[in-house]
Parts: C-alpha cells; sequence; structure tokens
C-alpha cells in the first residue's frame, strides 16, 4: 500500500526595508512576491518584518534594534530560515547568521534554488549550477571559517594551501568547466536554429507567473508544463505552428522578474538567445495583477540589457477573466479616483491607446478573443513573411477561413 506523501514546509520569517524610493505599499507588494517565491522553493511564511532605514546597515543590513527582535522572534518559534529582500553581501551575510544561528537566504539564493529545483534539462541544470557557482564563490569565506589557517602565528607557519584556498580552486575550476560546457552546447543550439531554415520566429516573454505557457499550450495544441507558481517553466520551448495556412515557430522562453540575479542573466544569455533571434516578441502581461506596470518596465528592462527592446513587439494582456478593480461610491466625496479604479475601457484610454493595434486582451485559461488574437498574429507574421519572400505572397491570401 502507498503511503500518502505529506510536503513539509520550512517555516521562514521575510525581511524588508522601506526607504526613501520604496513607500509602504511598494514594500508590501515586494515581500508579497518574495513571500510567493519562499512558497514556490517550499517554505512558509510566519512573519514579516520591515524596517524604515534610509541606508542599509553595512554589518547587519537592518538596525541592531530590530536584529534584536528577529532575533527575539527566531528562537521563540523555532524559525530555520530567514530571507532578506535584497542581495546581502558576504560579509552581512556571515554577520547575520553568526548573530541569529539559522539558515539566511537573500533575494538572489532563493531564485537560484528555484531554478535548481525547476531545471529539467541537462543544459538547464549546466546554467543553474554556473550561476549558483559564481554566487557562492565571494561566501566561501562564511562556509569554511572553521577550516581557515590564514590567522598567522605560532603553529601556522608552513607550506601548502590553506583549506579555502583549495575550495576556491576547485570552484573557478569548477565555473571554467561549465562555461565551456556551456560554450559547446551554445554551438549546437545556434547550429539547431540555423536548421530551421527561414521560418519567422515568435517569442512569448514577460514577467513570471503571467500564463505564457498555457498560452502557448492554447495556440500550439500541445502539453508545456504550466503551473500557478513563479518559474514554471526554465527550459525554452520551440513549436512549430500553423495559423490559416502559415506555418511559423513559437517559443516559450523563461519568465522575468523583478531584480533578476545578475549570475542568471550572465548564465542564461544562451536561453535568451531565442528572444534575441526572434522576429516578433509577445510581451504578456498579467493584467489582474495590481502592479502590472512595474512588471512590463521590469521586463523592457531585462529585454533592453540583451539588446533586445527594439523588436516588433505586441503587448498581449492576458487574464482579463481574473481582472477585478475598486470602485467609488456616489456618494463618496473625498476618495480620490486613481488606476486602481480603472476598468479595463479605461485602461485603454491611457497609454496604452499610443500601443494602438499593437495591443490585445485575452484570456488565455478560458479562451477569451483568441479568434482576435490569432487573426493579430496572423497580421504581423504574414508581414514579416512576405516581406522575407516577396514571391510568396499569392500563397497566404489574408483571410482565415482554412482555420
Amino acid at each position: 500500500m502507498l503511503e500518502k506523501k505529506t510536503i513539509e514546509y520550512e517555516k521562514a520569517v521575510l525581511i524588508g526595508v522601506m526607504n526613501r524610493t520604496q513607500n509602504e505599499e511598494k514594500v508590501t507588494e515586494y515581500l508579497d512576491e518574495l513571500e510567493f517565491l519562499t512558497y514556490t522553493a517550499g517554505g512558509e511564511v510566519s512573519k514579516r518584518f520591515v524596517q524604515r532605514i534610509d541606508l542599509p546597515n553595512p554589518k547587519t543590513y537592518i538596525g541592531s534594534g530590530k536584529m534584536l527582535e528577529v532575533e527575539a522572534y527566531v528562537v521563540e518559534n523555532n524559525i530555520g530560515t530567514v530571507i532578506f529582500d535584497d542581495e546581502l553581501s558576504p560579509g552581512q551575510q556571515r554577520n547575520i547568521e553568526r548573530q541569529l544561528k539559522c539558515k539566511i537566504l537573500d533575494r538572489t539564493s532563493l531564485i537560484l534554488d528555484i531554478f535548481a529545483q525547476r531545471a529539467q534539462t541537462s543544459y538547464a541544470r549546466t546554467q543553474v549550477e554556473l550561476a549558483q557557482y559564481e554566487y557562492l564563490l565571494p561566501r566561501l569565506t562564511g562556509l569554511w571559517t572553521h577550516l581557515e589557517r590564514q590567522k598567522g602565528g605560532i603553529g601556522m607557519r608552513g607550506p601548502g594551501e590553506t583549506e579555502i584556498e583549495t575550495d576556491r580552486r576547485i570552484v573557478r575550476d569548477r565555473i571554467a568547466l561549465l562555461k565551456k560546457k556551456l560554450l559547446k552546447v551554445d554551438k549546437q543550439m545556434e547550429t539547431q536554429r540555423g536548421n530551421r531554415g527561414a521560418l519567422v520566429r515568435v517569442a512569448l516573454v514577460g514577467y513570471t507567473n503571467v500564463g505564457k505557457s498555457t498560452l502557448m499550450n492554447v495556440i500550439s495544441k500541445s502539453e508545456v508544463f504550466a503551473e500557478d507558481k513563479l518559474f514554471a517553466t526554465l527550459d525554452t520551448t520551440v513549436r512549430k505552428v500553423v495559423v490559416g495556412n502559415l506555418p511559423f515557430l513559437l517559443t516559450d522562453t523563461v519568465g522575468f522578474i523583478r531584480k533578476l540575479p545578475t549570475q542568471l542573466v550572465e548564465s542564461f544569455k544562451s536561453t535568451l538567445d531565442e528572444v534575441r533571434e526572434a522576429d516578433l516578441l509577445l510581451h504578456v502581461v498579467d493584467i489582474s495583477h495590481p502592479n502590472f506596470e512595474d512588471h512590463i518596465d521590469s521586463v523592457n528592462q531585462i529585454l533592453s540589457e540583451i539588446k533586445s527592446n527594439d523588436k516588433r513587439t505586441i503587448m498581449v494582456f492576458n487574464k482579463i477573466d481574473q481582472f477585478t478593480h475598486d470602485t467609488i461610491d456616489e456618494d463618496d466625496l473625498i476618495t480620490e479616483k486613481t488606476s486602481k479604479h480603472f476598468t479595463i475601457d479605461e485602461w485603454k484610454n491611457t497609454w496604452m491607446q499610443r500601443v494602438g493595434d499593437n495591443s490585445i486582451f485575452i484570456s488565455a485559461l478560458n479562451k477569451e478573443n483568441l479568434e482576435e488574437f490569432r487573426k493579430r498574429i496572423y497580421d504581423e507574421v504574414r508581414d514579416i513573411h512576405v516581406t522575407r519572400f516577396p514571391y510568396n505572397n499569392f500563397l497566404y491570401p489574408e483571410n482565415l477561413d482554412e482555420y
């Protein structure tokens, strides 16, 4: 008889700071996202701590008074993990671990852990391993203080490497080996991309958990893994799609996130080549999220980093079935109307109006407005195809009757 498997979540505490550039509402949103990341990694948040501070403490990130408050809660509630919303320096992490005597993670190490769990293929695992080693290298001192022999003095002189130097060398060698391995796979993938011929390439990009994989499944009639968790998709998936009588390649890419670790952007550059080489980007946005405009900015920033921000793009506003807005009572003369009170029609009359035909509103899950979406994609892909092959114009008439 099979035993029922129960998942045990690690008890965790979240810590964020409020400064001049971040108000209380913004910090709450960031910690909500950090809590979702924690849940995705297998943790359960017991409490959040927020401190108003202009500059982080160089030793412990938060002030000594707040640190004592966190320490008391950790001891009293037997907390095993404390997670900070920003990246900690190796020194800060060392000092905090010494005081709290539990596992200390920052946003970067948490995202790296989720990527390590989600990586399925050998290629993705290699990319994540490289990012983890690059993150680990400057933090080795904190992990091996009990083996270090660099204090000098009586009994400490002698030939040979110290343990810490040995480990640093091993990690550097491993990083070099992984980079060579990725370089080899990159060449293979470049050959694969070349073998795909001159088909038009369309790439789905967007913040994590906006419904890219669900949309991929609907358009391509395939079964790409999709889940309501952050970074459900790590491995790039390419499918041949035919709309009407027009074939093209559709790529599902890794989701972006605010403060995406630089190690990951670096190690996943080859995966992002699919975005660089795409003829058309479908920027998928979760319009039901209260801060979707910030998500758009985060994605555009990463697209700019990989030099893909000038590509032909269609904004796909997904999850219209989950969209809600705040309302103001007729007799309420005090509340000021803000973007939180906008309906979808009112949103269309804001900056979205400037996007014009390059925006579309759908629900991939409930298949709302998908015919209009297919027609828009068809027109765009056909325009690229006809530009590339002018003599093929007669093969692709402007209708979708055969679809």
